[in-house]
């Protein structure tokens, strides 16, 4: 059978490359499921990871920006029964306000506004970390979670 058109387009199997070193309670290295190595021309920047307890060290993402680069980060529940419980409360720095959820979330984060640390204050069940980059292609631009000082 043929190869779709889009075929090219669809991401079976994710990169690792986001690593800082060992964090405990958490997945990392982190997925890259989206970026222009795996989809070229695509200039949008993916990555995901498990949290399943509280991480060690925390935090372990620190004060960042993306001078060209508008973010969204999301934080997502793992439970099917209230989709909308974190399982977690996370205190996320945007523009040097602290902002304290507990709730499955998203935040935009506007290009140059520095953001970070994230500091989970409670892990009660395992949730999902996204953060999307749009407009970075690859690792360099997209710079996730500050992990290049």
């Amino acid at each position: 059978m043929a190869e779709s058109k889009y075929g090219k387009n669809l991401v079976r199997k994710p990169t690792y490359e986001v690593s800082a070193g060992k964090i405990k309670g958490r997945q990392y290295p982190t997925m890259t499921l989206m970026s222009n190595n795996l989809v070229p021309g695509s200039n949008t920047y993916l990555e995901v990871g498990w949290v399943w307890e509280m991480p060690e060290p925390n935090p372990h993402i620190y004060e960042h920006s993306h001078a060209k680069y508008n973010e969204i980060v999301l934080h997502i529940g793992s439970d099917p029964n209230n989709p909308e419980d974190l399982g977690a409360e996370i205190e996320f720095t945007v523009g040097g306000e602290p902002l304290v959820f507990d709730r499955t979330s998203a935040i935009f984060v506007p290009a140059g506004v520095k953001h970070g640390p994230v500091i989970w204050k409670k892990v009660r069940r395992p949730h999902i970390q996204m953060a999307i980059v749009l407009g970075a292609g690859t690792l360099a631009e997209a710079n996730p979670g500050g992990h290049e000082k």
